[in-house]
């Protein structure tokens, strides 16, 4: 019983560090990018409806580093691509070296877009096309590398077919536009900043992943989902385009509270308004799509809510 009693004492002790309070660390990414603000709006409005429950926000390398992050406990929250979750959790790409199972997922966010740009004066037309040409798939090791590797292979093409570039998105486009590649690969939220430069001035056109390669991918992968890029969301695009996206998502540690997990969904999704005032991406929480593209488990006190919503059985 001293057993029992010690350890629940400690588990309390880990999570809350002044009488009645529990005191959070979220995980984001670059000061410079979409995780960071967007969890501070999310850290700002949950504790305007739960002021029990404090978040301290960090800026971090994002996705991979979060989620070792969660596993050292250093922190309680991160926001991940639940692609690269899906690695770290079945030990696989980015996580060869041995899977990271201790977090569950709380909900999802929104849309990453996978997006495959070349210039429109180049011939390119489809993603068959990029077969011995010159692409950018992203930084050596990132997600956005393994989105390209998975998505050529749908097409029937490897690294191997390519002459291979690994350059960041502002590199990517910087180059595209000194025809030094022929494509690139880019993961992100819509519109891209990138994306959106390089279109400004030079004329683009991006290659779709037809519906049908698509209902493949996701088949395979279960982190992606079906998206239709809208038209005009760059320069000179008047057409959608259909592609795959992966889904920004908030993990958490296993061991966290039900309780606390169960108000950190309720807070975000009863405080959606706030959060849209707070931040565009807040328009895309959709407590029907929080649910979409996750292979990991829910941890039960979101479960719980999802559950007395009818969002899941």
């Amino acid at each position: 019983m001293r057993k029992v009693f010690l350890v629940s004492l400690l588990l309390a002790l880990l999570f809350c560090t002044s009488f009645g309070v529990t005191n959070l660390y979220l995980a984001t990414g670059g000061t410079s990018g979409t995780y960071y603000p967007f969890g501070g709006v999310i850290a700002q409005v949950i504790g305007q409806r739960f002021p029990d429950i404090r978040i301290r926000v960090q800026s971090t390398g994002a996705s991979a580093a979060n989620i070792r992050l969660i596993a050292s406990k250093e922190v309680d929250i991160a926001i991940v691509q639940n692609d690269v979750m899906h690695y770290a959790y079945t030990g696989t790409v980015l996580f060869k070296a041995g899977a990271i199972t201790d977090f569950l997922t709380l909900f999802t966010a929104y849309t990453e877009v996978c997006q495959v740009v070349a210039r429109a004066d180049s011939g390119i037309k489809t993603i068959a096309d990029l077969k011995g040409k010159r692409v950018s798939v992203g930084d050596a090791g990132s997600g956005v590398e393994a989105n390209s590797i998975q998505i050529l292979a749908a097409y029937g093409i490897t690294f191997g077919d390519i002459s291979v570039q690994y350059l960041s998105f502002a590199d990517s486009a910087a180059a595209l536009k000194d025809r030094k590649i022929d494509a690139f690969f880019t993961t992100a939220g819509i519109p891209t900043t990138a994306i959106v430069e390089l279109s400004s001035t030079n004329p683009i056109t991006l290659l779709p992943v037809e519906p049908e390669v698509a209902a493949e991918l996701i088949k395979t992968y279960p982190f992606y989902v079906n998206f239709v890029i809208p038209a005009d969301t760059y320069k000179g695009v008047t057409e959608p385009v259909n592609t795959v996206a992966v889904k920004a998502t908030f993990i958490v540690r296993k061991d966290l509270p039900d309780d606390i997990a169960y108000s950190l969904v309720k807070g975000v999704f009863e405080g959606r308004e706030d959060i849209i005032a707070g931040h565009a991406k807040g328009k895309e929480l959709d407590i029907n799509l929080a649910v979409t593209g996750v292979s990991v488990p829910f941890h039960p006190g979101a479960e719980k809510y999802f559950k007395e919503l009818g969002v899941i059985q």
